[in-house]
């Protein structure tokens, strides 16, 4: 990795830390939304899968070391005693199987509606389905929940989710015709 690289993974752990400031909006149901994982699927989109998966990895060191840099200002070990750390180990591989989709429709010569679908696409398999494998899979037997209890609560946050998929890749592909990263990766 050379110095831009490891100043992009730095810049996308910070765009995840400031999405955690943004306050949760509330879906009907009293469900919170987050815009954290929307960090995690722009880290994907617009830096490809090994650059984009570090940027997690540093907020998780940022979130081991207590630093508040998760949304409702909570840092430090016993974040990973939580019921939902499940959901924050998949942010990593969330993000590297979002990239490694976004790397294959990040071809700047592409037309505008495949690269975004394709995007949309990346950011829906990695920062939506691997991510809640991760989730529910650590809800369901790491907390005891029971898999049809974790899966059935986390349903309600997929809208929300689908909503971050469509922005990160309206902004993959604007970031990607305005100043191509993902082409250049490491």
């Amino acid at each position: 990795m050379n110095t831009r690289d490891l100043v992009l993974v730095a810049l996308f752990a910070a765009i995840i830390v400031v999405l955690g400031l943004v306050p949760p909006i509330m879906l009907p149901f009293n469900v919170p939304i987050s815009a954290q994982t929307l960090g995690v699927m722009l880290a994907g989109v617009i830096l490809g899968a090994k650059r984009g998966a570090l940027a997690p990895v540093l907020v998780i060191i940022l979130v081991a070391i207590g630093l508040p840099v998760l949304s409702g200002g909570r840092g430090g070990l016993a974040v990973f005693a939580g019921p939902t750390v499940g959901f924050l180990i998949g942010w990593v591989p969330g993000a590297y199987v979002t990239g490694q989709i976004a790397e294959r429709f990040g071809k700047p010569a592409m037309d505008a509606l495949p690269q975004t679908l394709g995007f949309f696409a990346a950011s829906v398999i990695g920062g939506i389905v691997v991510v809640y494998l991760f989730g529910i899979g650590y809800l369901a037997f790491g907390a005891g929940l029971g898999l049809s209890k974790a899966f059935m609560g986390s349903l309600a946050f997929i809208p929300g989710d689908l909503i971050k998929a469509a922005i990160a890749a309206l902004a993959g592909r604007a970031v990607m015709v305005g100043y191509p990263l993902l082409p250049h990766r490491a």
